[in-house]
C-alpha cells in the first residue's frame, strides 16, 4: 500500500485548529442563544438563502460554512477537514490552505445557489403576486419554501477530499476504518453518487448535493493549477 509520510507532519495544524474550534463555538452558539424563532435567530441572519429570499445577505456566502445543523452533521464535516484538510496543510502551508478552504466553500456556495435559483423561480414568481398582507406574513417564515436555510462546511470540505484525492490518488483511505479503497477511487464514487443523488431529487434529501460537488471542483480545478509545474511523484 502507497502512504504519504510528510517530514515534520503536524497532527493539529494551525488553520485547521482554529477552524475546528471556530466551528464549535458557532454551533454551541447556535443551539443556545441563536435558536430557530428566538429574537436572534442565526439561522435567518447567517445560514445561506437563496437569492430570491428577502432573508437572503451577501455575508451569508462565508459564514454559512461555519454553521451546522446537528451533532452529527458537525463530527462528520470536523472529522474530514481534519482527517485531509491537516495533510493539505502541512504540504502548502497555512495561508494557502485556508485560501483553498474559503474559495472552495465559497464555490460550492455559488454552485448551490445557482441550482436553487432554477428550483425556486416558479415559487419566487407565485410570491410576487400575492397581497402584500401574505408577503409580509411569508417574509421571516423559516417553514416558507423560499426562506430554506443552507448550511454546513460540507462543500469546502469536498473541497479538501477533491484535493487530496489529486495529490494522493494511491493513499489508501478505510472506509469504516475496515475497508481500503485508493484515494482516487474512493473521490470518483463519491462524486458520481453525488451527481446521481442531486439529479434524483428525492423527496426529503435535504443534501446540498450540487454543493458538494461544486466544492470538489472548485478544489481540482485550485490543486490542478497549482500542481501543474510540480513533477514530483503522486503518493
Amino acid at each position: 500500500m502507497t502512504q504519504f509520510r510528510p517530514s515534520r507532519f503536524q497532527i493539529l495544524p494551525t488553520v485547521i485548529k482554529n477552524l475546528l474550534i471556530i466551528n464549535g463555538l458557532v454551533f454551541l452558539a447556535q443551539v443556545t442563544i441563536g435558536k430557530q424563532g428566538s429574537s436572534f435567530d442565526m439561522d435567518n441572519l447567517f445560514a445561506l438563502h437563496t437569492w430570491q429570499s428577502p432573508l437572503f445577505k451577501p455575508w451569508q456566502l462565508i459564514t454559512h460554512m461555519f454553521m451546522h445543523g446537528t451533532v452529527e452533521h458537525i463530527l462528520s464535516n470536523m472529522f474530514a477537514l481534519w482527517m485531509f484538510g491537516s495533510v493539505l496543510e502541512n504540504v502548502w502551508g497555512p495561508k494557502r490552505f485556508l485560501t483553498f478552504y474559503l474559495v472552495c466553500g465559497l464555490g460550492a456556495a455559488l454552485c448551490h445557489m445557482s441550482v436553487l435559483y432554477v428550483e425556486m423561480q416558479p415559487i419566487a414568481e407565485a410570491f410576487k403576486r400575492l397581497p402584500f398582507e401574505q408577503q409580509q406574513e411569508l417574509i421571516t417564515n423559516p417553514l416558507f419554501r423560499l426562506n430554506e436555510a443552507t448550511l454546513g462546511a460540507s462543500g469546502a470540505v469536498f473541497g479538501c477530499l477533491a484535493a487530496f484525492g489529486y495529490l494522493f490518488p494511491n493513499t489508501y483511505i478505510y472506509i469504516s476504518f475496515l475497508i481500503p479503497v485508493k484515494a482516487k477511487w474512493f473521490v470518483i464514487g463519491y462524486a458520481a453518487f453525488e451527481l446521481y443523488a442531486g439529479v434524483r431529487n428525492s423527496a426529503g434529501d435535504n443534501v446540498a448535493h450540487y454543493a458538494h460537488l461544486g466544492g470538489a471542483l472548485v478544489g481540482i480545478i485550485l490543486v490542478y493549477f497549482w500542481n501543474r509545474t510540480n513533477k514530483k511523484t503522486f503518493y
